[in-house]
C-alpha cells in the first residue's frame, strides 16, 4: 500500500508566531491528511521560534525587522531535511518576498491559497470581510490577492480593528474565551456591510472564533495552507 509517508516531501513548518497557532496548524494538517495509521501521515519538521519579533510592530515601524529570524528558521528547516516551507502566520507573509530568494526551498503562500479557496465557494463570493492583524491590513496582503479575483474586501472600522487586535492578544495570552465575543461582533459588523464570507486572516482568530459564531462561511487560511501541502505531497506520489 502506498502511504503519505512514501512521498519524498518533507514539510517544514516555520512557526512560533504564535506557538498556539503553530500547534493548531500541525493538528489541522494531521487531521486533514487521509489515512488511519501513523505511517499514512506526512513527514514534518517544525521550527517554533516565539522570539521572532512582532510582525505587526515591524510593519508599523514600532519594532525590529523579523526577516533575519525568518531566514534563520528557514535555514534550520532546510538543514533538517525539509523540502517545502509553510508559514502559518498571515502577517509574516509581508516579509516572504524578502526571504524567497535566500531560502532555497519553495514557500507555499498561505494567503494565495486562502484566496484560491475563497473563489471556489458557492454561491460565488463577491465581497469578503477580513479579520486580521493591523499589520496584515496595513500591508494590503489580502487586498492584493483578492483584487486579482475581482473580490471586494470589507475591513473593520478603526474601533473594530482595535477590538480585533485586543482579541488576538487575548488568544496569544491563553485566554481564548475572552476573544470570542469581540471577534464574533467584529465578524457581524462585516457581514452587515455586505461580506458574503469572512476571512480569519490571523492564525489566532480561528482559535477564538468558532465557525458557527459567524453567519456566513468562515475561511481559515491555515486550513487552505494544510490542504495545499497535502495536495502537493499527493502529487509527488504520482508516477
Amino acid at each position: 500500500m502506498t502511504t503519505s509517508a512514501d512521498t519524498t516531501e518533507i514539510i517544514g513548518i516555520l512557526g512560533g508566531m504564535g506557538p498556539a497557532a503553530t500547534a493548531d496548524f500541525y493538528t489541522t494538517l494531521v487531521s486533514m491528511t487521509p489515512g488511519r495509521t501513523d505511517q499514512e501521515r506526512l513527514r514534518t519538521v517544525i521550527w517554533s521560534d516565539p522570539t521572532i519579533p512582532d510582525r505587526t510592530e515591524a510593519l508599523l515601524g514600532d519594532g525590529p525587522d523579523p526577516t533575519p529570524w525568518l531566514l534563520n528558521g528557514s535555514r534550520v528547516l532546510r538543514e533538517a531535511g525539509a523540502t517545502v516551507i509553510a508559514i502559518p502566520c498571515n502577517t509574516a507573509h509581508a516579509f516572504v518576498p524578502r526571504i524567497t530568494d535566500h531560502v532555497g526551498l519553495p514557500i507555499i503562500h498561505m494567503i494565495g491559497e486562502a484566496a484560491r479557496d475563497l473563489t471556489a465557494l458557492q454561491p460565488p463570493v463577491r465581497t469578503a470581510g477580513l479579520l486580521a492583524t493591523t499589520g496584515t491590513v496595513r500591508a494590503g496582503l489580502y487586498q492584493e490577492w483578492l483584487d486579482r479575483h475581482g473580490i471586494q474586501l470589507v475591513l473593520p472600522s478603526a474601533d473594530e480593528q482595535d477590538q480585533v487586535m485586543a482579541a488576538i492578544r487575548a488568544v496569544k495570552a491563553g485566554d481564548r474565551a475572552a476573544a470570542r465575543a469581540p471577534l464574533a461582533d467584529a465578524a457581524h459588523q462585516l457581514t452587515r456591510r455586505g461580506a458574503q464570507a469572512v476571512i480569519a486572516g490571523c492564525t489566532e482568530v480561528p482559535l477564538g472564533l468558532p465557525a458557527d459564531s459567524v453567519d456566513v462561511p468562515l475561511v481559515d487560511p491555515a486550513v487552505s495552507l494544510a490542504r495545499a501541502l497535502i495536495r502537493r505531497a499527493q502529487e509527488a506520489l504520482r508516477p
